[in-house]
């Protein structure tokens, strides 16, 4: 899958409070909306989404005393998807008991200015939920943040989207998107030193550059290909050990400009 993943630095994330408590598996996700008003000029400033992002952590952070912003992943009307807790951890925003079952995944949409998620929208939430199947190991439902807790979220035109059985926009199963297949990952580490060599090298290698890196894509992996994939991995916010595992293999493919 392709995804337009925006990592906790580029959004300017606050640290964690504490540990998080690991998750290895769930159900599926729960889908939420704010709750409040989402200004209708959001839909073209992103800057806005950003802001709102922000504006959540902090309430969750400072208001609900909680850890850190209590969403998995959070989706902007620009099919952005922004790392909340992000994959393997819990989640706080289901309510209690409710979190171990399932990831949480917020759309930018309230309860008035922006209330009908467009279809950006729409794509941004099945992409953050095909990422924590993929990281996360996130189990096949979809459901409201309604199911199986009072509330009004995730709003009537969300709510009604998920009965519909999440349906992608133009078509397409949620599980498996059209287009931008990831290819699967060769088995095997790639690291520096000794030299990792193949074509399963120089593929990775010819994707990076097409993400923007310099870089010889002659299937040799040493210390340029390292140096490469440790900045990468930064910018992803994984470790950066310079081994291309599974994880950073299907980051790069997934990576956007």
């Amino acid at each position: 899958m392709a995804i337009s993943l925006v990592t906790r630095s580029q959004w300017g994330a606050r640290a964690p409070k504490g540990s998080y408590s690991p998750l290895t598996s769930t159900k599926g996700v729960k889908v939420h909306y704010t709750g409040g008003r989402v200004p209708p000029e959001i839909v073209d400033n992103h800057n806005l989404c950003v802001a709102q992002v922000k504006s959540i952590q902090n309430f969750h952070m400072d208001g609900n005393g909680w850890i850190d912003i209590g969403y998995s992943m959070i989706a902007c009307p620009h099919k952005r998807v922004f790392v909340g807790r992000g994959p393997d951890r819990l989640p706080a925003a289901n309510g209690s008991g409710l979190n171990s079952d399932h990831y949480a995944v917020l759309g930018l949409v309230g309860n008035a200015g922006f209330v009908k998620p467009n279809n950006d929208l729409l794509h941004g939430i099945l992409d953050a939920i095909e990422y924590l199947r993929q990281e996360g190991g996130a189990g096949t439902e979809i459901k409201g943040h309604r199911d199986g807790f009072s509330t009004d979220c995730p709003g009537a035109a969300l709510y009604a989207w998920v009965q519909r059985g999440a349906p992608r926009p133009g078509g397409g199963d949620p599980a498996n998107p059209p287009g931008g297949q990831i290819p699967a990952w060769p088995g095997r580490l790639f690291t520096y030193p000794p030299v990792t060599v193949g074509d399963d090298v120089k593929r990775w290698q010819q994707q990076m550059k097409k993400i923007g890196f310099e870089l010889d894509a002659d299937g040799a992996y040493g210390q340029r290909s390292r140096d490469v994939c440790k900045t990468f991995q930064r910018r992803v916010d994984l470790p950066d050990d310079g081994i291309v595992g599974k994880q950073t293999w299907d980051a790069s493919f997934r990576y956007t400009l």
